[in-house]
């Protein structure tokens, strides 16, 4: 079997060496996978391939980022919205963030370190680069076992791919003071396609269908995978976007990293999956314009900002 699970969310075994297309393992991991998507929104993926070398130090390098000072943290890293650091805020003061567009290209990492780190810090771009080169296999491999599932082209598949922006995104979430709340991000969906999760220490946790929440563990093997707002209008609201939060319990800062994909062009409902049970939901999407308008009062005030940006 492909999978088994694990009080409600299913757990894919990616290291399982008979997981290839054609083969029975593929199909059967294929069919849970697309289940636990649109039930729960995400599952739980069993992925080896990032080596332990590369994953404490993409997280001990931005441990040592994020013990920057405010000043240089808040430095303008990109043009593009939402992306560039994120924290200190009211609602939510025990949470950071960054986001390094295209962490697969060692000149991007580099240009991302100039701004924060004048002189240059190549251990930080090595650790960037390689951690999110081999988190992307496991991307890929989920994107087309989406396609499969659905019985979609390979050459959507493809052209998916080839149209996808990544971002790496790294958290941190300080210990609570006295009297603070231990929230460290209320829940929500992400603006993304598709995220992919790993947390140093547990908090981690995905609301169920049923209302319940799980909590995630914490393993350098242990990865959450769930749908954004974009895969639900790339699924025509097949799929819906994971509601997810951060609760810390824990005695010391909470480190988590976070590969995501966005829809580097105009994407509409894929055709296929547009019928009489499920008809046209969305109107064409472009994803920078949506992450524009996330954050505007209009998008705030809304029930679903997806649907209030493009929604039919």
């Amino acid at each position: 079997m492909g999978s088994q699970t694990q009080s409600h969310l299913p757990l894919i075994d990616f290291t399982n060496q008979n997981l290839k297309p054609g083969t029975k393992t593929w199909v059967s991991a294929c069919q849970a996978m697309r289940s636990a998507l649109e039930d729960q929104g995400g599952f739980l993926a069993l992925y080896d391939r990032v080596n332990l070398e590369t994953y404490d130090s993409v997280y001990s390098e931005m441990k040592n980022l994020f013990d920057l000072s405010i000043e240089t943290k808040r430095r303008k890293t990109t043009e593009k919205p939402i992306f560039c650091y994120s924290g200190q805020r009211p609602g939510i003061p025990l949470y950071e963030s960054v986001g390094i567009i295209n962490p697969l290209s060692f000149q991007d990492c580099q240009n991302y370190t100039h701004v924060l780190w004048p002189q240059g810090n190549d251990r930080f771009c090595e650790s960037v680069n390689s951690y999110a080169k081999q988190l992307l296999e496991l991307d890929h491999i989920v994107k087309r076992m989406i396609f499969d599932s659905y019985g979609l082209e390979k050459k959507k598949y493809e052209y998916l791919l080839e149209s996808t922006d990544y971002v790496l995104r790294g958290y941190k979430y300080r210990t609570p003071q006295v009297g603070e709340s231990n929230v460290g991000v209320a829940p929500h969906s992400d603006t993304s396609l598709l995220t992919i999760l790993n947390q140093k220490i547990e908090g981690l946790g995905v609301k169920l269908k049923d209302g319940e929440w799980f909590e995630v563990g914490a393993s350098p093997s242990l990865y959450l995978v769930i749908g954004g707002d974009a895969l639900m209008v790339w699924s025509n609201d097949r799929i819906p976007a994971c509601e997810h939060r951060v609760i810390i319990n824990s005695k010391t800062d909470r480190y988590s990293m976070g590969l995501l994909s966005y829809a580097a062009k105009i994407m509409e409902p894929q055709e296929e999956l547009v019928d009489e049970e499920h008809p046209l939901c969305y109107k064409p999407f472009d994803h920078y314009g949506y992450l524009r308008f996330f954050l505007t009062e209009e998008a705030i005030k809304s029930n679903s900002r997806i649907k209030a940006f493009c929604g039919i």
